[in-house]
C-alpha cells in the first residue's frame, strides 16, 4: 500500500509538477508514460497503452477537468461525483441517442449500462416484465440497514436525510413536534455537515409529503410517521446521570426531562413508563421479579437501541407499504434491477457494524474478480487465443476466516453470545488461540481485545468491546411492551405482541442473519449479468473542481478496479488493432510491411523479428504481456534514435578524424606510461586495504562475540535469582496465610464452644437451685396447711394443682423436643413409659382426693345433726381424727412421689439435653458436609467446562494444517495445548478456590457474634458489602445466599439464649432491609399493602423464640396462692423486663427506654390483654388458676418497621470484623 502510494505520487508530480518542482527519484521506481496519450484522456482505460495506478489516476483526472465524468474499464462504469449539477447529460434526448446502442458504441454512460443490463437481474430496486416486455410489477428489496447510523456518525457524513427535512418543515409543523434547529439534537450534531448546497431541506419535507400520497399513505399515517421521527430526535438529546442509590441513573437535567416527557407525548406512552424502561431491566428468576437498575452507560445503550430499533421497524414499514402500493408480479419473467450498496469502510474506531460491511465487500469483491475474470476469457475466447496459463488470485481464505463453519469469527462470536458468562475479553482469547497461525488474522500490539484483519483493500482493527451486545438478535422486552402499549395505533403496530413460542426459539444473531441475507443476494448475482458502476467520491470537503489524488486512489483499489487492473495485468493488458500497431512500430521491420499484405502476418513476423515472446495474436487485435508495450516503445526509440546518430556521426568523423590521427600517435605513449604507474599505486592501495578490513573484521567479530556471552550469561543468572526469590516469597507467604487462618478457625471454635458450655452449665444450675428452693417453700406451707384441718380441702387443691402443673411441664418438656424424637425412638419409649405410670398415678391419686372430697361433704352434712345432739360422740371423734391422720400419711406420701417425680425430670431432663447437645453437633457436621459436597460439585462443573475447551481447542487446532518452512519437520500443535490450556485451568481453579475461601472466611466470621458497631449489626453490613463486590447480584445463579441462609438456622438452633436470638434478629432484620432495598423486588402492590407481611419461617422462629425459651422461667416463677394473682403477674411483667432489656441490649427495640405494662399489652404483643382477661377469670375461680400463652404469639415484622428502626441506611462510621481486616482477600471493607 505504501510502495503503491509513493509510485503513483511520484509519476503524477513528475506529469504535472515538473515546471514548478524538481524530483529526484530511482529510475526504477518511475512509471512509464504514453507520451503519444490524448490530452482528454481515453474513455476506456483498457485502451491505455500501460495500465498501471499512475496511468488510471491520470486519465481520471484529465477526463474529471473537462466534466467527463463517466470512464469505462472494460464493461465497469467509474462515475467520479462532480459535486454540480450537470443537466445536459440526463436529458431525454441523451436518453434516447443511447436506446439500443452497444456498448463501447458512444461515450460512457449509466444509460448504456442499463441498457445492455434488460436481461434477469434483482436487487433492491426492481422491475419486472411480462413475457412481451411490457412492466407487469415492482418492488423493493430491503437489505443489510446501517441501523448504527441513526446513533453514530463520522465527520463530514449527514445522518438519514428525513431528520434534516423534518427540522425545516413548516412552522406549524415544527411546533407540533416541538422541533429546532439541527445543530441542537445529538443525533446530528456528531458531524460538522448540517446542510448540503445542493439540497433544500424544506423543499424536499414538501415533496416526500407528496411521494406519500402518491403511494397510499394517508395523513393519520403521515403524522404517525413524522412522530416517531421527531421522538427519535428527542430521545437522542436525553442523558443520564448517576442516582442516589448504587449502580441506577436517573435524567441528568431539566432540558433532558423535557425531551423525555416531549418522546413520552409523540410516542402516546407514560413518560414514567418509558424512563423505567430506559434506566431499569426486569429480571424473571423462578421464584421471584427482580427490577435491576442500570447505571448511566448502560442506560445510555438502551436509549440508543430503542432509537435504532424504532427506525428500523418504520423503514421496515415504509418498504411493505410502498411495496403493497405498487404492486408485484410474481410470475414475471423478466426484471431490471439497482443494486446500491455501501463501499469498504476502516475508521479510527471500528465495531460490529463495519465488520459486517466490509463482510459483504469481500464478498462482493470476489463475485467482482470472478466477473472481471470471466470478461477476460470472453474476450479471449472471442480472439481464439490461449489462456489457460493466466493465474487468479481469490480471497476464499478472508470468507472462510470470518464465515467458515465451525471455526470461523461469526461462528465463534454465535458460541460466545450463548453462553451467558462470556465476554468480549474471552471472545478475543478465543479468537487469538483460534487463528493464531493464520496469515489474514494478527492481533494488535499492546491490545487486550482488538483484532485485525488483512482484507483486499488494506488492513483493517476491529474493537471487540461491542460485539457480543451488538451480535444478539432480539428487542429488550420493556422496550417492546411500553411501544405495544401505546395508545397510538400507529406505533402499538410497529411493535405486535410477541407470543410465548418466540421467546422460546432457538438462538438468533445478527452476524448470521447477514451472513444468511449474502448468501441469497449471491444467488440473485450468480444468476443475472452484472454491470458494475463505481461511484468515486474526490474529495471530502464535498466541492467542485478538486481532485485529491490518494483519496481516489484508495477508493479505486476499495472498489476493486485496481484489482480488476491486476487481472488483466496478469494476462494481455496491451491490446492493439492490427492496422494501429503496424503504423507505430513498423519502423522496427520495415521489410515486413513490404513484403506482406496480411496484416496478422506482418504483426506476427515483427514480434519474432525483435525477439518478444509470450504475446498473442487474435483475429482483429495483437495481445501483449505486461512489460512488453514499454519494450517495443524502447526499441521504437532506439531506432529513430539510430537513424539521426548515424547523419550526425558522418559529418562529424569527417571533422574529427584529422585532429584524432594527429593526436593518437602521441597520446599513446603518454597514457601507457601514465596509466602504468596509476594502476600500480591502485592496486597496492587496494591490498593494504583489503588487509586492514580483514583485520578490523575479525577483531570486531570477536569482542562482540565475547561481550554478547558475557552479558548473555550475567541475565540469565540474575533471571533465574530474581525469579526463584519471588516464587519462595510468594510461597511462603501463601503457607503462612493459610496457617494462620487454619489456626484462627480453631481457636475461635474452641473459645465459642467453651463459652458456650459454661452458659449452658451456669444456667442450668441456676435453673435447679431457683426450682428446688421454690419447692422448699411450697412444701414447707403444705406441711403448715396440713397441721390444721380446716386447710385439708385447700391442700388438696394445690395439691391438684401441682400434679397438673407437672403435667403441664411434662408436655412442655414432650413438645420442645419432638424434633429429636425420631433419632432417639427407644430411649424416648422408655421415658414415655416412665411418664404414663406418673400419669396412672396421678389419676389414682385424683380418684382418692375426690372419693375423700365426697366423704367429707357427707361429714359436713352429718355435722349439723351430731350438733343438735347434746352428747359428744367420741367414737366419731376419733374416726375423723384417723381420717385425718390418714390424709397426713397420704399427703406426705404424695410429697414423696412428687420428690421421685422431680428427680426423674431432672435425670430425664439432663439426658435430653446430651441428646439435643449430640444432635446439634451431627447437624453441624451435617451442614459441614453439606458444603463440602457444594464445593465439589462447583469443582466438578468447573472440570466439566475445562473439558469441553480443551476438547474445542483439540478439535480446533486439529482442523489446523501442518505447514513445514525450510526443510524442518511439522512441528504438532498437540503440544502447545497441552501446554497452554492447563495453565489456563488452573487459574480458573485458583479464581474458584479464592471465591469458596472467602466466602468461607466471611461465614466463620459472621456465624458467631460479633457485636454492634454504632447501634447497627456488623454481621449484616458486612456480608451486603461482601455480596456487592463478589457482584452476587448479577449472577444468574450462587451458592452464597444458601450457605449464609443454612449458617442463619443452625445459629439460631439454640433457642435457650435469648440474647444469642435477640442478636441474630437485628442482623437478619438488618440484613433483609439492605436486599430489599438493592434488589426492589417487583410488584407495586407490596408497597401499597398497608397490612403487615407474614413472617417467614426463619424469622418467625426468631421472633418466637424468646416468648418460648422465657415460658419456663415465667411459669415456674408464679406463686400457688389463690388469693395472691397480683404477685405472679408481677413475676411475667418482671420477666417480660428482662426480656425486654435484653432485645434493648442488641438493638433490636430503638423507640422507647422503658415500656409499661399498658405498651406490652397494647404495642408489644396483643395476646398480653387477653392474658389479663384470664388472669381475672382465674382470681374469681377457684377450679382453675393456670393459663397457657397461644402458640403463635410472634411479633410480625414488616420492612417499614425494620426501615424507621434504623437511624441509619449507609456504611459510614461502621467498623468490620478485626479478623476480616486482617484478611487481605477482604480489603475493599476498609
Amino acid at each position: 500500500m505504501k510502495n503503491g502510494k509513493r509510485r503513483s505520487n511520484v509519476a503524477w508530480e513528475a506529469s504535472h509538477d515538473v515546471m514548478s518542482r524538481e524530483v529526484v527519484t530511482k529510475a526504477s521506481a518511475v512509471y512509464p508514460k504514453d507520451t503519444e496519450a490524448p490530452a482528454s484522456g481515453v474513455d476506456d482505460m483498457t485502451r491505455l497503452a500501460y495500465l498501471h495506478e499512475p496511468g488510471v489516476l491520470q486519465n481520471l483526472h484529465s477526463r474529471y477537468d473537462i466534466n467527463e465524468i463517466y470512464t469505462y474499464t472494460g464493461s465497469i462504469l467509474i462515475a467520479v461525483n462532480p459535486f454540480r449539477r450537470l443537466p445536459h447529460l440526463y436529458s431525454s434526448h441523451m436518453m434516447a441517442q443511447y436506446k439500443g446502442a452497444a456498448l463501447g458504441e458512444l461515450s460512457p454512460h449509466p444509460f448504456a449500462v442499463a441498457d445492455a443490463a434488460y436481461s434477469r437481474f434483482g436487487k433492491f430496486v426492481e422491475i419486472q416484465f411480462d413475457e412481451r416486455g411490457r412492466i407487469s410489477g415492482a418492488a423493493i428489496r430491503t437489505y443489510l440497514l446501517e441501523r448504527s447510523r441513526v446513533c453514530q456518525l463520522s465527520d463530514p457524513e449527514r445522518n438519514y436525510h428525513c431528520f434534516y427535512m423534518l427540522c425545516a418543515a413548516p412552522k406549524e409543523d415544527v411546533q407540533r413536534y416541538k422541533l429546532g434547529e439541527p445543530k441542537t439534537y445529538h443525533y446530528l450534531n456528531q458531524s460538522k455537515c448540517l446542510e448540503v448546497d445542493s439540497i433544500n431541506d424544506a423543499e424536499e419535507y414538501h415533496a416526500t409529503r407528496r411521494a406519500m400520497d402518491v403511494v397510499g399513505i394517508s395523513t393519520e399515517e403521515q403524522d404517525a410517521i413524522f412522530s416517531v421521527v421527531a421522538a427519535i430526535l428527542h430521545l437522542g438529546n436525553v442523558e443520564f446521570a448517576k442516582g442516589a442509590e448504587t449502580d441506577s441513573s436517573v435524567p441528568k437535567d431539566e432540558k433532558s426531562l423535557f425531551h423525555l416527557k416531549t418522546a413520552a407525548e409523540l410516542l402516546s406512552c407514560d413518560e414514567k413508563a418509558l424512563e423505567d424502561s430506559l434506566c431499569k431491566r426486569i429480571m424473571v428468576t423462578r421464584d421471584e421479579t427482580i427490577t435491576k437498575t442500570l447505571d448511566p452507560e448502560a442506560a445510555t445503550l438502551s436509549r440508543d437501541a430503542l432509537a435504532k430499533v424504532m427506525y428500523s421497524r418504520l423503514f421496515d414499514w415504509l418498504v411493505d407499504k410502498i411495496n403493497s402500493s405498487i404492486g408485484q408480479d410474481p410470475d414475471s419473467k423478466y426484471l431490471i434491477g439497482v443494486l446500491d450498496i455501501y463501499g469498504f469502510e476502516s475508521f479510527k474506531t471500528n465495531s460490529f457494524e463495519q465488520f459486517c460491511i466490509n463482510l459483504t465487500n469481500e464478498k462482493l469483491q470476489q463475485h467482482f474478480n470472478q466477473h472481471v475474470f470471466k470478461m477476460e476469457q470472453e474476450e479471449y475466447k472471442k480472439e481464439e487465443i490461449n489462456w489457460s496459463y493466466i493465474e487468479f488470485v481469490d480471497n476464499q481464505d478472508i470468507l472462510d476466516l470470518i464465515e467458515k463453519k465451525p471455526g470461523g469469527i461469526i461462528a465463534l462470536l454465535d458460541e460466545a453470545c450463548m453462553f451467558p458468562r462470556s465476554t468480549h475479553e474471552t471472545f478475543a482469547q478465543k479468537l487469538y488461540q483460534t487463528f493464531k497461525n493464520h496469515n489474514r488474522f494478527t492481533k494488535p500490539k499492546l491490545a487486550r481485545s482488538d483484532f485485525t484483519i488483512c482484507h483486499y483493500a488494506g488492513d483493517v482493527t476491529y474493537q471487540t468491546e461491542l460485539f457480543l451486545d451488538k451480535n444478539k438478535d432480539y428487542v429488550i422486552a420493556e422496550h417492546q411492551a411500553l411501544l405495544n402499549s401505546s395508545s397510538c395505533s400507529f406505533v402499538a403496530s410497529l411493535f405486535p405482541p410477541t407470543s410465548d413460542d418466540s421467546n422460546k426459539s432457538k438462538f438468533s444473531s445478527i452476524g448470521t442473519r447477514f451472513k444468511q441475507q449474502l448468501v441469497s443476494l449471491l444467488e440473485i448475482l450468480n444468476t443475472t449479468e452484472p454491470h458494475y458502476i463505481r461511484c468515486i467520491k474526490p474529495n471530502n470537503l464535498l466541492k467542485p473542481g478538486i481532485f485529491e489524488n490518494e483519496n481516489i486512489l484508495q477508493q479505486l483499489r476499495c472498489g476493486g478496479v485496481m484489482e480488476a487492473i491486476r487481472i488483466s495485468c496478469a494476462g494481455y493488458p496491451t491490446r492493439k488493432h492490427f492496422d494501429e500497431f503496424l503504423n507505430r512500430f513498423g519502423i522496427l521491420a520495415p521489410e515486413v510491411l513490404v513484403k506482406n499484405s496480411d496484416d496478422p502476418a506482418a504483426c506476427k513476423k515483427l514480434l519474432e523479428k525483435v525477439g518478444l515472446e509470450g504475446y498473442q495474436i487474435g483475429k482483429t487485435k495483437v495481445f501483449l504481456r505486461a512489460g512488453q508495450m514499454a519494450d517495443l516503445d524502447t526499441r521504437r526509440t532506439e531506432v529513430l534514435g539510430r537513424s539521426a546518430s548515424i547523419i550526425q556521426r558522418k559529418v562529424r568523423s569527417y571533422l574529427a578524424k584529422k585532429s584524432f590521427i594527429l593526436l593518437r600517435n602521441s597520446a599513446k605513449q603518454i597514457q601507457s606510461v601514465c596509466r602504468g604507474y596509476l594502476a600500480r599505486n591502485v592496486y597496492e592501495g587496494m591490498r593494504r586495504e583489503a588487509a586492514a578490513l580483514k583485520i578490523q573484521r575479525d577483531l570486531r567479530m570477536f569482542l562482540a562475540r565475547k561481550d554478547y556471552t558475557e552479558l548473555c550469561s550475567a541475565a540469565v543468572s540474575v533471571q533465574a535469582g530474581m525469579r526463584g526469590m519471588v516464587a519462595r516469597n510468594e510461597l511462603c507467604f501463601k503457607r503462612q496465610t493459610k496457617a494462620a487462618i487454619v489456626i484462627q478457625t480453631w481457636c475461635r471454635g474452641y473459645l465459642a464452644r467453651l463459652h458456650y458450655r459454661k452458659l449452658k452449665k451456669a444456667t442450668i444450675t441456676t435453673q435447679c437451685a431457683w426450682r428446688s428452693k421454690v419447692a422448699r417453700g411450697e412444701l414447707r406451707k403444705l406441711k403448715m396447711a396440713a397441721r390444721e384441718t380446716g386447710a385439708l380441702q385447700e391442700a388438696k387443691n394445690k395439691l391438684e394443682k401441682q400434679v397438673e402443673e407437672l403435667t403441664w411441664r411434662l408436655q412442655l418438656e414432650k413438645r420442645i423436643r419432638t424434633d429429636l424424637e425420631e433419632a432417639k425412638k427407644q430411649e424416648s419409649a422408655k421415658a414415655q413409659s416412665s411418664l404414663e405410670e406418673l400419669e396412672l398415678r396421678c389419676k389414682e391419686t385424683e380418684a382418692l382426693l375426690i372419693k375423700e372430697r365426697e366423704a367429707a361433704k357427707k361429714v359436713t352434712e352429718i355435722a349439723p345433726i351430731i350438733k343438735e345432739v347434746p352428747v359428744v360422740d367420741q367414737e366419731l371423734m376419733e374416726k375423723i381424727t384417723n381420717e385425718n391422720e390418714k390424709l397426713k400419711g397420704l399427703v406426705s406420701s404424695l410429697e414423696m412421689k412428687i420428690d421421685e417425680t422431680e428427680k426423674k425430670l431432672q435425670e430425664t431432663t439432663k439426658i435430653s439435653e446430651d441428646r439435643l447437645k449430640q444432635a446439634l453437633d451431627a447437624e453441624s457436621k451435617l451442614v459441614k458436609l453439606k458444603t463440602a459436597m457444594q464445593r465439589l460439585e462447583e469443582k466438578i462443573i468447573d472440570m466439566e467446562a475445562e473439558k469441553n475447551i480443551m476438547r474445542q481447542h483439540q478439535q480446533a487446532i486439529s482442523s489446523t494444517p501442518v505447514r513445514t518452512t525450510l526443510g524442518h519437520p511439522p512441528t504438532t500443535p498437540f503440544k502447545e495445548a497441552e501446554f497452554t490450556t492447563p495453565v489456563a485451568g488452573n487459574a480458573e481453579k485458583s479464581a474458584a478456590e479464592r471465591q469458596i475461601m472467602d466466602a468461607d472466611a466471611l461465614i466463620d466470621c459472621v456465624k458467631d457474634n460479633i457485636g454492634f458497631s454504632n447501634g447497627k449489626p456488623v454481621a449484616a453490613f458486612t456480608i451486603y458489602k461482601c455480596l456487592l463486590h463478589w457482584k452476587c447480584f448479577e449472577s444468574e445463579k450462587t451458592n452464597v445466599f444458601d450457605r449464609l441462609i443454612q449458617m442463619i438456622g443452625s445459629a439460631i438452633e439454640n433457642e435457650d439464649d435469648n440474647s444469642h436470638l435477640a442478636y441474630w434478629l437485628t442482623s437478619t432484620s438488618a440484613l433483609l432491609f439492605l436486599l430489599q432495598k438493592s434488589l426492589k423486588t417487583g410488584g407495586s402492590g407490596a408497597a401499597q399493602s398497608k397490612k403487615p407481611p407474614t413472617a417467614t419461617s426463619l424469622f418467625g422462629r426468631m421472633a418466637m423464640a424468646p416468648r418460648t425459651s422465657k415460658g419456663g422461667m415465667l411459669r415456674s416463677g408464679r406463686s400457688f396462692g389463690k388469693d395472691s394473682p397480683a404477685t405472679h403477674w408481677q413475676s411475667i411483667i418482671d420477666g417480660l423486663n428482662s426480656l425486654l432489656v435484653t432485645l434493648k441490649e442488641n438493638h433490636v427495640i430503638h423507640q422507647k427506654y422503658r415500656i409499661s405494662y399498658d405498651d406490652i399489652a397494647h404495642d408489644l404483643c396483643p395476646v398480653i390483654s387477653s392474658m389479663r382477661a384470664l388472669m381475672t377469670e382465674e382470681s374469681n375461680d377457684a377450679d382453675s388458676d393456670s393459663f397457657l400463652l397461644d402458640d403463635d404469639s410472634s411479633i410480625p415484622f414488616s420492612i417499614d418497621d425494620i426501615s424507621s428502626s434504623m437511624q441509619e441506611k449507609d456504611f459510614v462510621g461502621i467498623k468490620p470484623a478485626e479478623e476480616l481486616l486482617e484478611n487481605p482477600a477482604f480489603v475493599f471493607l476498609h
